[in-house]
C-alpha cells in the first residue's frame, strides 16, 4: 500500500520547480557531518521534504515518485543530469541553482550572451 502524499511534499514540488532548494547544502538528506558548515532553516526543510517525495527510501526520486506533481514531473529529465532514471539530492540542489541563476538574469534584464 503506498503512504499518502505528505502535503510537505507540494512546497518542495513548488520550491524546486520555483529553484528555492538552497543549493548551499553540502550533505545527502540523511547524511551529516560536523564538518559540514551548518545547515539552514531552508536546507533541513528541503531535506526533510525531499526525504518525505523518497517514498521507497532509497535516496533518490524516481518518475513514479514526482508523478503526482507536473511542474516536478516536467523539469525530472533536465534534473536528472546522469541520466540514471532518478534524481539523487544534489542533482535538485544543482537545478534549483541554475534555475534561480537564470530567474535573476531574466529580472536583471540580461541574457548570458550580453555578460563579457
Amino acid at each position: 500500500m503506498r503512504r499518502p502524499i505528505p502535503m510537505g511534499s507540494l512546497a518542495l514540488a513548488a520550491a524546486l520547480a520555483c529553484g528555492q532548494v538552497p543549493a548551499r547544502a553540502q550533505t545527502q538528506p540523511s547524511e551529516t557531518t560536523s564538518a559540514a558548515a551548518p545547515l539552514t532553516k531552508g536546507e533541513i526543510k528541503a531535506q526533510r521534504e525531499f526525504k518525505m517525495l523518497d517514498f521507497n527510501g532509497d535516496g533518490r526520486l524516481s518518475r513514479q515518485e514526482v508523478a503526482l506533481f507536473p511542474r516536478l514531473a516536467a523539469a525530472f529529465d533536465e534534473a536528472d543530469t546522469d541520466r540514471d532514471g532518478y534524481v539523487s539530492y544534489e542533482e535538485v540542489r544543482a537545478f534549483a541553482a541554475k534555475y534561480r541563476a537564470e530567474r535573476a538574469q531574466a529580472r536583471a534584464g540580461t541574457a548570458p550572451a550580453d555578460n563579457p
